[in-house]
């Protein structure tokens, strides 16, 4: 399992709106083969600012199968005209400790 992280920041005055199309582009992403799970965090001291988490069951869930996709591109035009600056996507896997 692999965590994708991003810090997203969303155009001023555009939260609400945002917080909408984020509900309606969550079927999409969970609709994804190598999906795991997600959740999207509010920033409680900067205003609109965001966490996204998604958990994939690999790598390339993510990079390939999912940002490769025709879903991806109605993400995309749900979500990034959202984003000032463009985010940048981080992957993690968990330290066995």
């Amino acid at each position: 399992m692999i965590l994708e992280a991003v810090m997203l920041q969303v155009k001023e005055g555009k939260e609400i709106e945002y917080e909408e199309a984020f509900r309606a582009a969550s079927k999409i992403i969970s609709s994804m083969k190598g999906y795991i799970s997600h959740e999207l965090q509010r920033c409680l001291e900067v205003e609109g600012k965001y966490l996204l988490l998604v958990q994939w069951e690999s790598l390339e869930a993510h990079t390939v199968g999912f940002r490769e996709s025709q879903e991806y591109q109605e993400w995309k035009k749900l979500l990034h005209h959202f984003y000032y600056p463009f985010p940048i996507v981080e992957h993690f896997e968990k330290v066995q400790l």
